[in-house]
């Protein structure tokens, strides 16, 4: 019996989810989220009907650590306990709260626009392995990192796509199911 969390929470914003579990209707039985990541947090349900709800507001989440996080949604009548669904979420930062200067850049970002600085710099070097006073230094070979720049450019690619909510193949596949009377 899997719960509806959000895959993202974002810290700073007000958490509010009636969650009806059919099986185990408050108040009879009691639910609480485990999230265990950059930090603790134990999320108890109030009941409401039959149902529980998590609220918690913009004050109480804005202390959250952003980060992946892995739940446990658990439900109890004092003597049973039961884990009616697991998994990972991400709680985003709170942007109220993030620093002047900070780079809220993506790795795959920052890595592709690294390389891409490399391979800027390296049109006016072309040699490859260095020797001076027995020191050493070699340097990645252009096509590695040329291959390199191509992953990273697939992966910004595909961030942005699914930020938009668009199909991560590329296109929209269409399925046609037939009627049968």
């Amino acid at each position: 019996m899997p719960v509806s969390l959000p895959e993202q929470i974002t810290a700073g914003t007000t958490l509010d989810l009636n969650l009806t579990l059919t099986a185990y209707p408050a108040p009879t039985w009691v639910l609480t989220v485990l999230l265990r990541g950059p930090s603790s947090q134990d999320l108890a349900a109030t009941p409401s009907g039959n149902s529980h709800r998590l609220s918690f507001d913009a004050t109480t989440t804005a202390t959250w650590s952003a980060g992946r996080y892995w739940f446990s949604v658990r439900v109890s009548d004092g003597v049973n306990v039961f884990e009616v669904d697991a998994g990972e979420l991400t709680v985003k930062p709170d942007l109220a709260a993030v620093a002047d200067g900070a780079d809220l850049r993506s790795h795959a970002r920052k890595t592709l626009e690294a390389i891409e600085a490399v391979i800027e710099k390296r049109a006016t070097r072309d040699q490859e392995r260095y020797r001076i006073n027995n020191r050493e230094l070699y340097r990645t070979p252009l096509a590695d990192l040329l291959a390199l720049r191509d992953r990273y450019r697939r992966e910004v690619r595909n961030e942005e796509r699914a930020r938009r909510g668009e199909s991560l193949l590329g296109r929209n596949v269409l399925v046609r199911f037939p009627n049968r009377a």
